[in-house]
């Protein structure tokens, strides 16, 4: 009996999980289509086919909602980009990786990117969105030292500055998301392929 008690605790956690993982999907694809301010928790609800009261079982509040895709993107980028570092193996390889990485990212969590790409304005000013901009700061740091590696290789032309080449690079994948869309013509490898053959024209070194 206390077996079985403790296989149903467990069956039911898990479920409880998944719907958990179910409803932030319901509120990423809302908060990224319509702008947090304008999703309601009963626009949540209402997509889920549950009462408003039953949502805060799962979470206490909208900004509770938010914070938990935001961070589970921007911690889980930060980790990937830091593991492409560590890894090493040139400056021009390191650099690749970020841009596929970047759109790999786009192709498996385009909602999450969506919001960080909207309402990064509104975030700065939001009391406990804090991390968006501090996790922000270390992914920009690997790619700027990635691109002043490249510099002092000889690989990429020195003349450019490092932070503003990463802010047009930035840009120009992320903004991206309105357009790109998985399963369509373009995968996320041959979309980096793109991207990548456009860049290397104008950062690498002749």
């Amino acid at each position: 009996m206390a077996t079985s008690r403790k296989t149903e605790r467990a069956a039911g956690a898990e479920q409880g999980s998944g719907r958990r993982e179910q409803l932030l999907a319901i509120a990423a694809r809302l908060i990224a289509t319509r702008g947090y301010s304008a999703t309601t928790v009963r626009d949540i609800a209402d997509e889920a086919g549950i009462l408003s009261g039953s949502l805060y079982h799962h979470f206490s509040s909208k900004e509770t909602i938010l914070d938990e895709v935001l961070r589970t993107f921007m911690v889980g980028l930060r980790e990937r980009c830091e593991e492409i570092a560590e890894k090493g193996g040139g400056a021009l390889h390191m650099f690749d990786e970020l841009v596929r990485t970047a759109f790999r990212t786009i192709e498996q969590q385009p909602d999450a990117v969506g919001i960080y790409q909207n309402e990064a304005a509104f975030l700065a000013k939001l009391p406990g969105f804090e991390f968006v901009a501090q996790e922000g700061a270390k992914i920009e740091a690997i790619w700027q030292n990635v691109i002043q590696d490249g510099q002092r290789e000889g690989v990429f032309r020195a003349d450019l500055d490092s932070a503003m080449t990463y802010r047009f690079i930035r840009d120009g994948m992320w903004s991206s998301v309105r357009w790109f869309r998985p399963g369509g013509r373009h995968s996320a490898e041959s979309a980096g392929r793109h991207f990548l053959e456009l860049i290397h024209s104008g950062l690498l070194q002749d």
